[in-house]
C-alpha cells in the first residue's frame, strides 16, 4: 500500500493536506493563450483527469479544489472514479456569484451556491476572490454583506469559507469572527500573483484562526516542482495545506514523492532531469552513463 498523504480538518471534516488544483485540467494555465488551448484540449475530456484522480487516491489524496462549473470534464471524472473505486472525493468548490445588494441579486447568488452541493456535491464552498473583493472595505476593515453569503452556505449544507488573494481577507475575517471555517491564499517561493511580500503572507498564515488552503506553490510553472513544494511544505502550519495543479498522471506521482520527501525531511526518489548528453561529470557519478 502507498503511503498515505497526511491529513488535517476543516470544523471536523477530514481532508488531505494536499489538495488537487484545476488550472491544469480547466485551462487557466497563467502562462500564455496557447499553454491554455493545450491544457483545454489534452482535457477535453474526463479520461485524463480519472487516470489522475486514481493515481492521488492510491496515495490518499482525495480532496479536490476547483469552480466546478467551469470544468465538466473534471465533475465527470469525480463522478465516474467514485463509483469505479468506491472512494468518496471530496469536492472544494470556489463559485463566482452575483454580489448586488438587491434582491435579484440575492436569488442568484443563492441558486449558485445550492448548486455547489446539489450538482457538484461540494462539501467546502469559499466564495471566489473576484467576487469577495468587491466587498471588501479597507476604511472598515470589514467584508460588507459576507454573512449573508456565509448563510447561504451553511443553508446548503456545506462549509463557508473563503477565497483571499487579498492577504488583508484573512486579517478581516478573524478581525469580525465571520463564519468562515478556512481560507485560500497565494503562496510561492516566487511571490507570484502575490500582494504583499512573501515574509508578511507567511506571517498571516501562520496566525490565522483557521486552516488555509495555499494555492500557486509552484507559481504556474514560473519555478520547478522540487522547489516550489519544499518551499510551501516547509513554511506553513500542519494544519494548512497545499493546493497542486499538474497535467497528467505522471505529473501527479512525482508531485506527491517530492511533497512526502519534503513532510518526512528526505530526499525525493526522482529521476533525474535527462539532457542531450547525459555523460557529463555536472550530473554526478551515479547520473553519467559510463
Amino acid at each position: 500500500m502507498a503511503t498515505q498523504f497526511p491529513r488535517t480538518t476543516v470544523e471536523g471534516l477530514s481532508l488531505s493536506r494536499y489538495i488537487i488544483g484545476s488550472n491544469w485540467i480547466g485551462g487557466w494555465s497563467h502562462r500564455s493563450v496557447s499553454a491554455d488551448k493545450m491544457i483545454k484540449e489534452f482535457h477535453a475530456t474526463s479520461e485524463e483527469s480519472e487516470k489522475m484522480l486514481k493515481a492521488y487516491l492510491e496515495y490518499g489524496v482525495d480532496t479536490v479544489m476547483s469552480l466546478m462549473n467551469q470544468v465538466p470534464s473534471l465533475c465527470t471524472a469525480i463522478r465516474n472514479v467514485q463509483e469505479e473505486t468506491g472512494r468518496e472525493i471530496i469536492v472544494v468548490d470556489t463559485p463566482t456569484i452575483n454580489t448586488e445588494d438587491s434582491k435579484e441579486g440575492r436569488a442568484e447568488a443563492r441558486a449558485r451556491i445550492q448548486a455547489s452541493a446539489k450538482e457538484y456535491g461540494a462539501k467546502i464552498c469559499l466564495i471566489h476572490h473576484s467576487s469577495v473583493e468587491k466587498l471588501v472595505d479597507k476604511q472598515s476593515r470589514t467584508i460588507r454583506r459576507l454573512d449573508d453569503y456565509t448563510e447561504m452556505i451553511r443553508d446548503a449544507g456545506m462549509i463557508p469559507g473563503l477565497s483571499c488573494h487579498m492577504p488583508e481577507c484573512v486579517v478581516y475575517s478573524d478581525l469580525n469572527n465571520y463564519d468562515v471555517q478556512t481560507y485560500i491564499q497565494i503562496y510561492n517561493c516566487m511571490g507570484f500573483l502575490m500582494q504583499s511580500e512573501i515574509e508578511t503572507v507567511n506571517h498571516i498564515i501562520r496566525d490565522a484562526k483557521k486552516p488555509v488552503m495555499t494555492i500557486k506553490p509552484m507559481a504556474a510553472g514560473r519555478t520547478t516542482p522540487f522547489v516550489g513544494l519544499n518551499f510551501s511544505w516547509n513554511t506553513i502550519r500542519d494544519c494548512d495545506m497545499v493546493t497542486v495543479g499538474c497535467l497528467n498522471e505522471r505529473e501527479a506521482r512525482e508531485d506527491i514523492e517530492i511533497s512526502l520527501a519534503a513532510l518526512e525531511h528526505r530526499a525525493a526518489n526522482i529521476e533525474k532531469r535527462s539532457s542531450p548528453n547525459m555523460d557529463q561529470d555536472a550530473f554526478g557519478v551515479n547520473g553519467a552513463h559510463r
